[in-house]
């Protein structure tokens, strides 16, 4: 059955620059197609119209904001990886909080997690990461 709901970014003129940056730290990941302004806009020429890419397996769409107004991304909305070995854990907790915001350290979480963790990376999307307690 083909995915049912497709996460959407709208990033403030750094969409290829993050899928770029996440097809490069997830595993089972691939740009499937990028469109680009032209010179007619809207948005400025180069950036993006419109990408599909996927991450672990998982396709996500993303664009370039073509509105005058930047529009920031939240913590209130993140994506939560489920991670299969404390090396994949703390390789993903090194790569996405390089110049982001760590909002929760990497730690212990009994009885949840062996360890859990909550990042803002620098495009500005949070992402938890999660280390089941029983693998």
């Amino acid at each position: 059955m083909k995915q049912k709901i497709t996460p959407f970014f709208m990033f403030n003129g750094t969409a290829e620059a993050a899928i770029h940056f996440y097809l490069s730290i997830f595993r089972n990941s691939e740009l499937v197609t990028i469109h680009r302004y032209g010179s007619e806009g809207p948005g400025p020429e180069g950036s993006v119209n419109h990408a599909i890419f996927k991450l672990y397996g998982t396709e996500y769409m993303a664009i370039d904001n073509s509105n005058a107004v930047d529009i920031p991304l939240t913590p209130a909305t993140s994506f939560v990886i489920h991670c299969e070995t404390l090396a994949e854990i703390e390789y993903l907790y090194e790569s996405l909080s390089e110049h982001g915001r760590i909002l929760m350290p990497l730690s212990e979480m009994p009885p949840v997690a062996e360890r859990f963790c909550w990042i803002q990376d620098k495009f500005g999307v949070c992402w938890q990461l999660n280390l089941p307690l029983l693998r």
